[in-house]
């Protein structure tokens, strides 16, 4: 047992090692996803990005600036447009607006494509406000967790690592097979991080490969 945990932290770290490098997505033809970390190899130390010159990332064809804040950077993105237009249906562009901090998993127009056929439509209907506010809100986790505090934090909890997201329910982020980073929602689906640490002025963004459900969605 003691064997396996301590594989399980070393792997983690290896993992935290690369807070600031983002993960290359390839789909094959049964839409799979393999995702990719590079980084150092090292496993002793954990990167610490705060200490490190923050490096401008983008997102769909549009450079995520570190002094702007989420609503701004992300609706520069043609990949997040679906993500930034739930955000201002539900309300929310002024929360998200604000100091903060936020972390907040996005999903890329890709994500959302995959959701049945009429989910969306749904959502945006008036009626439905709520429902798509705690839909984005079961993205988002107060406070500014990069992923050397993701990873220390699955490392603490042997595993898996629950977080509690502005919705109220948890996400369970871990650390599959292939060293990805996954996130697993309360029906159990699983989103991917396809990039890492993206820096806003009032947070953190995660790019994921998949929308994530809350239990009473």
């Amino acid at each position: 047992m003691k064997k396996s945990i301590l594989f399980l932290t070393a792997a983690v770290l290896s993992v935290a090692t690369v807070a600031s490098s983002e993960a290359q997505v390839k789909n094959d033809s049964t839409s799979k996803v393999k995702t990719t970390i590079q980084g150092s190899s090292t496993s002793k130390t954990i990167q610490d990005t705060s200490k490190t010159t923050t490096k401008t990332k983008v997102i769909g064809g549009a450079a995520m600036l570190p002094n702007k804040d989420i609503v701004d950077n992300t609706s520069q993105s043609k990949d997040l447009t679906t993500l930034v237009a739930a955000i201002k249906s539900a309300g929310l562009a002024d929360t998200l607006k604000g100091t903060g901090p936020y972390t907040v998993f996005a999903p890329t127009n890709e994500a959302f494509a995959k959701l049945p056929a009429g989910t969306l439509d749904s959502l945006n209907k008036p009626t439905n406000k709520g429902k798509l506010a705690e839909l984005v809100k079961y993205h988002v986790v107060a406070g500014k967790l990069r992923s050397k505090d993701l990873a220390a934090a699955i490392a603490k909890g042997k595993g898996i690592a629950k977080l509690t997201t502005v919705e109220g329910e948890n996400l369970n982020v871990s650390i599959n097979a292939e060293k990805n980073l996954q996130i697993t929602d309360a029906k159990g689906n699983i989103a991917l991080v396809t990039m890492f640490d993206v820096e806003q002025s009032n947070g953190i963004v995660h790019v994921i490969n998949n929308v994530l459900i809350p239990k009473e969605e």
